[in-house]
């Protein structure tokens, strides 16, 4: 799973659309960052140090930019 790096909650996410998304790979068998399509990202405080809530989303991206955030 990928960790959504500087944003504190789902809401600042979706903020972001139509922008590239901040991430970190987490996954030891592989990339999970899609240019196009879709992945679940989340924000593990513990992980980052930014505080804010742990959440989870489902995002969209298209040509490499934030389209959808569920």
């Amino acid at each position: 799973m990928l960790i959504a790096k500087g944003y504190k909650s789902k809401k600042e996410l979706k903020e972001c659309i139509g922008k590239p998304l901040r991430y970190q790979e987490t996954s030891m068998f592989g990339a999970e960052y899609k240019e196009n399509g879709k992945f679940v990202c989340s924000n593990r405080p513990q992980i980052t140090g930014l505080g804010g809530r742990e959440f989870f989303a489902q995002v969209t991206m298209v040509n490499g930019l934030i389209s959808k955030v569920e």
